[in-house]
């Protein structure tokens, strides 16, 4: 198809996103934490971009979400929310900046909005954050739940992996955090049909990583589906590249042209 006859891309919006459940279009997002990367996503096509407490992990090199502040989300938030033309961007409330209060929640998610240009939040929990997420959304700031596996909960929980299979308290954190006002609702390490019940019985989108294919959308860690990242190989990954390989093998490449002198060459040299 010839690309100046392509319809114009629309900006992605909380209504539009929810309404594509409605007419049945399944949703993309995956995560971005730099202006360079969330331009490349977003040129690509992808429908919603999370500046995800993940950088913790794979930006600082972390072993958890845990230590990520209200600073450095917002930092990663702005860089990302600028480059963006289309794809909605979400950003991750980090552990403690939310669980305080609701009204701790709303200056948290307000300071998000306000000083990244980004469009909603996200926090983890259902029932348990019933409250915060009815306040955000009468403060006007739309908000994405995620039940499931928690990563902020790790603690708690004891590994990154535990898969969570009592099906009657997901559904019934899936149903409240729909009923206080989310929009959506990530669904991490669940099984599938669990999951499938979640998306049947709710009215909102419901993004999956580790849920299988039933979930009205999928989410992935950039690094990981780009193959950039080692030694994490979860049942729920598909690499889709290798860039790791790619930028390891262009970097010796570099080393070698300029320690034997064939890097610059002449066409490279200003006269």
């Amino acid at each position: 198809m010839d690309e100046t006859k392509q319809p114009k891309r629309r900006p992605m919006t909380v209504p539009r996103f929810v309404q594509a459940k409605a007419d049945g279009r399944k949703l993309t997002m995956l995560t971005a934490y730099d202006y360079l990367w969330a331009q490349m996503l977003d040129e690509a096509g992808i429908d919603s971009l999370l500046v995800g407490d993940t950088l913790g992990m794979v930006v600082q090199g972390r072993d958890t979400t845990l230590p990520v502040t209200l600073d450095q989300i917002i930092y990663h938030g702005e860089m990302v929310a600028r480059a963006v033309r289309h794809a909605l961007v979400i950003v991750d409330l980090p552990f403690l900046t939310y669980q305080v209060s609701p009204q701790q929640a709303v200056e948290s998610a307000g300071r998000i909005l306000k000083e990244t240009g980004a469009t909603a939040v996200k926090l983890e929990g259902g029932v348990q954050q019933a409250k915060t997420i009815e306040a955000l959304t009468n403060a006007d700031i739309p908000v994405m739940a995620h039940v499931g596996m928690r990563p902020q909960s790790i603690r708690m929980l004891g590994r990154m992996s535990a898969i969570q299979r009592e099906s009657d308290r997901l559904l019934e954190d899936a149903r409240a955090a729909t009923d206080a006002g989310a929009f959506g609702i990530v669904l991490e390490l669940i099984p599938g049909d669990i999951a499938k019940a979640i998306s049947e019985a709710v009215p909102i989108p419901t993004i999956g990583i580790g849920a299988g294919s039933d979930c009205d959308g999928q989410v992935l860690v950039t690094p990981d589906m780009m193959g950039m990242t080692a030694g994490f190989e979860p049942k729920f990954l598909k690499r889709y590249t290798d860039l790791r390989t790619a930028i390891q093998s262009a970097t010796r490449e570099y080393i070698s042209e300029v320690r034997e002198g064939q890097f610059p060459t002449a066409a490279h040299t200003h006269q």
